[in-house]
This record gives structure tokens, sequence and C-alpha cells, in this order.
């Protein structure tokens, strides 16, 4: 009877586990219904980004494309809402000519996406304050996003500010 007992208990025991484990550790789910909003949200996000920089379209800039309270996580302060996004980004565009921006890879799950990019152009205008030095820049980063509704309501990049300055010729290289 003790025997029974415990092959029966040993038995549960190693089902409880199987199952908690096949459950657990389940993959995203990727339902048709969720493939096809990521798919969308990725689209949406690429072509907006792509009118923006590649093509300086600020008018994209707007409630179609962007919640009203977007959120840019930068430092010392974020950058939020439509018109302050335009503003910030308009530096990029009349600080760099011959701007190139490319998605390199971009994936998500849910309303949140992550974007592998780089970005090439030459400091030809004035950029946040620092004067053309006409030096060609070539920065790679990655960029956390949140979408909502098919919108874009949260970014935040990350890249290496150093190595960016260095190109621009504003620190000395190694």
């Amino acid at each position: 009877m003790i025997q029974s007992t415990t092959r029966y208990f040993i038995t549960l025991t190693a089902l409880s586990f199987a199952v908690y484990f096949l459950t657990g550790c389940a993959a995203p789910d990727k339902t048709p219904e969720k493939a096809d909003l990521v798919e969308a949200n990725i689209k949406a996000y690429s072509n907006t980004w792509d009118e923006i920089m590649n093509k300086g379209n600020l008018d994209m800039f707007n409630d179609s494309n962007f919640v009203k309270d977007v959120v840019m996580h930068i430092r010392p302060s974020n950058v939020v809402g439509i018109d302050s996004m335009r503003a910030y980004y308009a530096n990029f565009l009349t600080g760099f000519s011959d701007i190139r921006f490319t998605i390199v890879d971009i994936f998500g799950q849910g309303d949140k996406l992550v974007k592998y990019w780089n970005f090439k152009g030459t400091h030809t205008g004035v950029f946040f304050g620092i004067p053309p030095t006409g030096k060609s820049v070539d920065l790679e980063g990655t960029t956390l996003v949140r979408m909502s509704g098919g919108k874009i309501a949260e970014e935040q990049d990350f890249y290496d500010n150093l190595d960016f300055f260095t190109q621009l010729g504003l620190v000395p290289g190694q």
C-alpha cells in the first residue's frame, strides 16, 4: 500500500511539474489577431519614420500618427506632445543633410515594438545649437516603442552619444 501511494504521489508531482512548465513557459500569444496587430503597428510605425527622417516630412507629426500626449524619453527631461516631438526632430532635419535613416530590424509583441536602426548624414546645419562641423556620421541604435490604437505613444532611444559626438569632431577620438 505504501509503495502504491508513493508511486501515486510521484506521478502526481511529475504531472504537476509538467503542467506548470508547459503552461508557465508558453510562447507568446501568436494568434492571427495578435500577429495582425503587430504587423499593422510595424507598418504604421515604419512608414511614419521613413516619411519624417528620409523625406523630411514634419507634417507626419499629427494626431493620425501619434497620440496627443506622445512621450520621447530623454534626459534630462522628456519630450511630451506632438508639437514638442516635431520641434525635437526638426533639429535632425535642419542639422543634417543627405540623411539616410534605415530600420535594420523591427519586431514586436502586442503594443510594443523594438527597432534597430541606422542614421547617416552630414552635419551641415545647426543641430541643437551646435554649429555645423561638416562631419559625416554613421550612428546605430535601438528604440523601444509603445503603440496605442495604431499610433506612436511612447519611445526611448538607446545609442552611443560618445561615438556620436566623436564622429562630429566635438570630442577627441581615441
